[in-house]
């Protein structure tokens, strides 16, 4: 049911968006990708995921810091494909350091990334939506979008406000043909993820595995990673027809880490 509608995806050329974008694609969506990167690297990506799936696939190099480009972002989805139906707001940075040593302009582009970019997608997006009375918003927030950890301040207040932002989107819109809901994953074993782990072994002295546990033991019952494929299978589920009446709510996505 989803083969012809477009999905856009920010923060989707690399980790969990592109997962979340090849997987739209092989459901038949046309995509439009949103990320930094090689603009080369970005190229083949868009031309792969174009030729493998038979869609259209375009790109914007939108900085979801920036509201008007946002906006302008998601005017050239719709002037491109005719439609904007699925809305994946992934993008997202971090920082960690304990709140007195937390550098304000950190905390100032964590909170314009990671949750202030989504209500700008959202807003310019639900007018179209509401037109065609149909529609799917998808917010990945985080395990830290429901409960805390130490050092990271700015990533935990944007992440719970991303999913009180969820279920205020899913009320006013329950009767408009759309949903609105926030996938909340723990650790997953994304490339940023691989590099840091690789980085603490180094410092330690230990080997990838080790740290890889370690890691993934601070905070899961269950000691594996969630793979951004899963997350990707998730948010096509939550489009599809099946998930029609679920809205308003955060799934966990996190080896049991809610569950302590």
């Amino acid at each position: 049911m989803l083969k012809g509608k477009t999905a856009l995806i920010t923060g989707s050329t690399s980790g969990i968006g592109l997962a979340i974008a090849r997987s739209f694609a092989a459901a038949g969506c046309n995509v439009m990708l949103n990320g930094f990167g090689d603009a080369g690297e970005i190229e083949r990506l868009r031309a792969g995921l174009e030729n493998e799936f038979e869609v259209a696939v375009r790109y914007s190099r939108a900085d979801m810091r920036k509201p008007v480009e946002i906006a302008a972002m998601i005017a050239a989805a719709e002037d491109e494909f005719g439609t904007l139906d699925v809305l994946i707001n992934n993008a997202g940075i971090q920082h960690v350091a304990s709140i007195e040593d937390f550098p304000v302009e950190k905390w100032d582009a964590i909170i314009a990334v990671n949750l202030s970019s989504s209500f700008h997608t959202i807003r310019a997006a639900l007018p179209g939506m509401k037109r065609r009375g149909w529609g799917r918003i998808i917010n990945i927030a985080s395990a830290h979008g429901l409960v805390a950890s130490s050092q990271k301040a700015a990533y935990v207040a944007a992440k719970h406000g991303l999913v009180g932002l969820t279920k205020v989107v899913a009320i006013e819109t329950a009767n408009a043909g759309i949903t609105c809901n926030a996938i909340c994953p723990g650790w997953v074993l994304t490339p940023l993820v691989q590099a840091q782990i690789e980085a603490r072994a180094k410092e330690r002295g230990t080997t990838v595995e080790v740290e890889k546990l370690a890691l993934v033991a601070e905070k899961q019952p269950m000691h594996q990673f969630t793979a951004p494929e899963n997350i990707a299978a998730l948010a096509v589920f939550l489009a599809s027809d099946a998930a029609s009446t679920i809205t308003g709510s955060a799934y966990s996505i996190d080896g049991g880490w809610l569950a302590q």
